[in-house]
C-alpha cells in the first residue's frame, strides 16, 4: 500500500474525523479513499484500523503572517514551509472502537481490499451472491457500487435524484441505473421486471431501443469496465397519447415514426375503474368538493355496470339540446349513446344541475348527494374544462387501451407526457400508478421500477391530491409489494417529505444556490453542499444506507441513443426484416 502521509499533530483527531498531513511528492484529492493503522492501547486487542474519504484539502505557508509574505516566500527571502493537509471523514472502524488515531500514524490510500472494506463492498451479498449494483466510477477510477438489496426492496427501496434541468442529468442517471439493474447480472428475477418511465420533455426516450452514434470507443470500454456490454436497451415499448384530431388515431410522435402506439382509455373503463378523480387536481379547494367527486365518482361506477363499452348508454336523458349537440341516437331498446368524453360531461352535468337553461332546475338526489348548488356549479366548471385536455384520452368510439407495463411482454415502458396539457399528464400519470398499484396488492408478481420526473407536480409538499395519496402509498407501502418508485425533481424541497424521505438512495446533481442550503440536504456535509452547486454534468453524489457519508460518481455516456440525431442507423437486411415485422 501507497503511504501518503500521516495523522496530524497539530489538529485534534477524533475517533469518527481528522487531519493527514500529506508527505511532500504526494498528493490527496477530495474524494480519496484512505485508510489508518495503529496499535491499541491494549496490546491484546491488536490493531485499530480507519477507513476514511477526503473531503477537505488545504494548503498554507507556514510562518507567514503578512498576504504579501507570499511574494517574500517565493524569492525565498522568508523562511517558510508549505503545509499541505486533508481532512478525513471516517467510514469505518475495525474493530468497532471508537478511539482517536495517534498522531503520527501512517496513513495509506485505500485500494483493492481496503477500498472494499472502506466503501463496505464485502457485505454486499447475500445467499445468491453478490448484490453489488454497478453504479459509477468513483474519483480514482474504480467501479462504484450500490447494494441492490437496497434498491430492490429487499431492505429498502426507492431512489430520489435531485437537481437542475438540463445539468443535472436526472433523466440520464435515472436510465443509467436501470440499464445496470437489467444487464448486470444482480438483479436475479430481471427477466420478470419491469420499468415504467414517463416521458416529460421532448422525445429523449423514444429511442431507448436505438444504438448511439457518438458512443466512443474509450466510452464502450467503460461499460466493460463495469460489467456490462454497451448497448441500447432490447425490450422497449414505447407508447404516445393520440393526436387531439378527429378521425384516424394517430400516436403523436414526431421524431419516431413507426413503432410507437397509441394510448387512451374508453369511457366504460374511465368509470368502473374510478378515474374521475384524477381530473381534479384541486379538490382541497373546497371543503365539500372532495365529497361530491367521491360521490360522482362511484354514481359513474354503478353506471357503467354490466356494459362493455367503449360507449356508455344511458335511460334517463332526455335533453334534447344535449342530444342535438352531441349526435346521440337511439337503440332499439330506447337507450341514449354516450360516445365521447364531452357528452358523458353533458350527462353528468344534466344529473346534478337538472335540465340545461333551467336556472332553478335540480338534479338527481342520488348524484347531488346534498350539496349546494355552488358547489355543484364549481364542479361542473372544472368537469367542463377537463373536455379540451382530455377528450381524445377518454373516447366512447374505440376499445380502450391504456398502457399495462405488468400485462406487456416489453421490460422498458416509456409513456409519453410531454405534448399533453398539466391536467392530462395528471390523470395520465395516476391512472397508470394506480391501476399498477391496484394489480400488485392483489398478488402480481415481478417488480416495477417507475421512473417519475418533476415529483414537485404531482406530490406537492403543501397540497392534496389523489395522485399524491398514490405516490405516498408507493412510497410507504410499495417496496413490500415489488413497486419501486425513482423519483426526480429540481428541488426535493417542494416535495412531500414522506415521499423523499422514505428513499433508500437519494442521489444529487447540480443544485441550485439557495436549494443545496435547505433542510433536505442536510445529510450532505457542508463541503458536499458546496460542491453540489458546482458539479459538472455527469458526476453525481449518491447517499446509501451503509456507508456513511455521501458518494461522488460519474456515470458512462448514455450507450443508447437520447435523441434522434444520435441514432446509429441499422441498414442491414435483419434490421429491415425486424423493422417490417416480417
Amino acid at each position: 500500500m501507497k503511504q501518503v502521509g500521516m495523522v496530524l499533530g497539530s489538529r485534534e483527531a477524533g475517533a469518527l474525523d481528522f487531519w493527514v498531513a500529506v508527505e511532500e511528492g504526494c498528493f490527496l484529492r477530495l474524494d480519496d479513499v484512505v485508510y489508518v493503522e495503529f496499535a491499541h492501547p491494549d496490546p491484546t486487542l491488536g490493531t485499530i484500523r480507519y477507513y476514511g474519504l477526503v473531503d477537505q484539502v488545504l494548503k498554507l505557508y507556514e510562518g507567514s503572517q503578512f498576504d504579501t509574505d507570499v511574494f517574500l516566500a517565493q524569492r525565498e527571502l522568508l523562511p517558510v514551509s508549505k503545509s499541505y493537509a486533508a481532512h478525513v471523514k471516517v467510514t469505518r472502524l475495525e474493530p468497532e472502537e471508537y478511539l482517536p488515531p495517534d498522531p503520527g500514524s501512517k496513513v495509506y490510500l485505500a485500494q483493492a481490499e481496503a477500498l472494499e472494506r472502506a466503501l463496505y463492498y464485502d457485505r454486499m451479498s447475500n445467499h445468491k451472491g453478490s448484490t453489488r449494483l454497478p453504479a459509477g466510477f468513483l474519483k480514482n477510477g474504480e467501479v462504484a457500487y450500490l447494494n441492490l438489496e437496497f434498491l430492490n426492496g429487499v431492505k429498502g427501496g426507492h431512489v430520489n435524484v435531485s437537481g437542475i434541468s438540463g445539468v443535472a442529468t436526472k433523466t440520464s442517471y435515472a436510465t443509467f441505473l436501470l440499464y445496470s439493474l437489467f444487464n448486470s447480472g444482480v438483479l436475479h428475477d430481471a427477466a420478470s421486471a419491469r420499468a415504467l418511465l414517463f416521458n416529460v420533455k421532448g422525445e429523449d426516450l423514444f429511442h431507448l431501443d436505438k444504438p448511439n452514434n457518438r458512443l466512443t470507443p474509450a466510452q464502450r470500454e467503460e461499460y466493460r469496465r463495469l460489467g456490462l456490454e454497451p448497448g441500447p436497451f432490447r425490450s422497449v415499448d414505447f407508447r404516445a397519447p393520440p393526436k387531439p384530431i378527429p378521425g384516424d388515431i394517430i400516436p403523436d410522435v414526431e421524431s419516431r415514426p413507426v413503432g410507437v402506439s397509441p394510448y387512451y382509455w374508453d369511457l366504460v373503463q374511465f368509470c368502473s375503474s374510478g378515474l374521475l378523480p384524477f381530473l381534479f387536481a384541486d379538490r382541497g379547494a373546497m371543503s365539500n368538493l372532495g365529497f361530491l367527486i367521491d360521490q360522482v365518482t362511484e354514481r359513474l361506477r354503478k353506471l357503467a355496470e354490466g356494459q362493455k363499452g367503449p360507449y356508455l348508454t344511458v335511460e334517463d336523458w332526455n335533453d334534447e339540446v344535449g342530444q342535438a349537440v352531441a349526435e346521440v341516437s337511439f337503440d332499439s331498446l330506447g337507450k341514449v349513446r354516450l360516445s365521447s368524453f364531452a357528452q358523458l360531461v353533458r350527462y353528468v352535468e344534466f344529473k346534478l344541475l337538472g335540465p340545461e337553461g333551467d336556472e332553478e332546475g335540480k338534479g338527481d338526489p342520488r348524484w347531488v348527494a346534498r350539496q349546494a348548488r355552488g358547489t355543484l356549479e364549481a364542479f361542473v366548471r372544472r368537469l367542463r374544462a377537463a373536455v379540451g385536455n382530455v377528450s381524445h384520452l377518454i373516447r366512447g368510439d374505440r376499445a380502450g387501451n391504456p398502457p399495462d407495463p405488468l400485462a406487456g411482454q416489453f421490460q422498458m415502458n416509456v409513456v409519453d407526457l410531454h405534448q399533453l396539457s398539466a391536467q392530462a399528464q395528471m390523470f395520465v400519470v395516476g391512472a397508470i400508478l394506480r391501476e399498477i398499484f391496484e394489480k400488485k396488492e392483489k398478488g402480481r408478481g415481478g417488480r416495477v421500477f417507475i421512473v417519475l420526473d418533476e415529483l414537485n407536480k404531482y406530490a406537492p409538499r403543501e397540497d392534496e391530491s389523489p395522485i399524491k395519496d398514490i405516490l405516498l402509498d408507493i412510497a410507504e407501502r410499495g417496496r413490500s409489494l415489488g413497486v419501486i418508485l425513482i423519483g426526480a425533481q429540481q428541488t426535493a424541497s417542494e416535495v412531500e417529505r414522506r415521499v423523499v424521505g422514505n428513499a433508500a438512495i437519494r442521489v444529487v446533481g447540480r443544485l441550485d444556490a439557495a436549494e443545496a442550503e435547505r433542510p433536505e440536504y442536510r445529510y450532505l456535509p457542508p463541503s458536499f453542499r458546496e460542491r453540489a452547486v458546482i458539479l459538472p454534468q455527469g458526476t453525481m453524489i449518491v447517499q446509501q444506507p451503509e456507508l456513511p457519508i455521501p458518494m461522488p460518481l460519474t456515470f458512462p455516456f448514455p450507450a443508447w441513443a437520447t435523441k434522434a440525431e444520435e441514432v446509429l442507423e441499422d441498414n442491414s437486411d435483419q434490421a429491415l426484416i425486424n423493422e417490417l415485422g416480417l
